[in-house]
């Protein structure tokens, strides 16, 4: 049988794209499911078909957005600095920050959403962490906790990545921690 319609990794993209242009125009809580397919030129029925929920819809546009981390050097120290960097780097993306904020704040109140969050945007970094540093996994949950929501709060607070010294300056923080 011949497949119709936009390959799937073609749908995908266009759908995550228009995500991260939506909660960037309009903010997490107007990106309806209805605004992201018209601005991916999909159905809603579409979007819903490969995920079942805006929450589900939006830590996958995450997962793609951050994709692998690419942990550089050789030592624990240049590894927590790639991260570190990587991800003010992602949270700095139009649209990220408020999607990541408003995914955050839904899931407090839908252990659903937090287990999607937790096995499939958080667990594949915890894990990668873990085994790059040499840490227990309740250390590294607190390396993302602190880097991700600082990281966060910047944006939430002035609407703007972190500036470089203060971005310095929180690599250094942390290494010095986990020396």
């Amino acid at each position: 049988m011949a497949q119709t319609g936009r390959p799937r990794a073609s749908v995908d993209a266009a759908v995550f794209a228009a995500t991260l242009k939506t909660v960037h125009e309009v903010g997490y809580t107007h990106a309806t499911v209805d605004r992201i397919a018209a601005e991916a030129g999909v159905a809603k029925t579409t979007v819903y078909r490969r995920w079942p929920t805006k929450g589900a819809l939006i830590t996958a546009c995450l997962v793609d957005t951050f994709g692998p981390l690419p942990l550089t050097g050789t030592d624990r120290a240049d590894h927590i600095a790639s991260a570190i960097r990587y991800g003010a780097a992602k949270i700095g993306e139009p649209g990220v920050a408020a999607a990541f904020a408003g995914v955050f704040t839904d899931a407090i109140g839908d252990p659903v959403l937090r287990d999607i969050l937790s096995t499939q945007l958080q667990d594949p970094y915890r894990i990668l962490l873990q085994e790059a540093l040499g840490e227990s996994e309740q250390r590294v949950l607190f390396f993302i906790d602190v880097v991700i929501g600082t990281l966060l709060h910047r944006m939430g607070m002035t609407g703007r990545p972190m500036v470089d010294a203060d971005l310095d300056a929180l690599v250094e923080m942390i290494q010095r921690d986990f020396k």
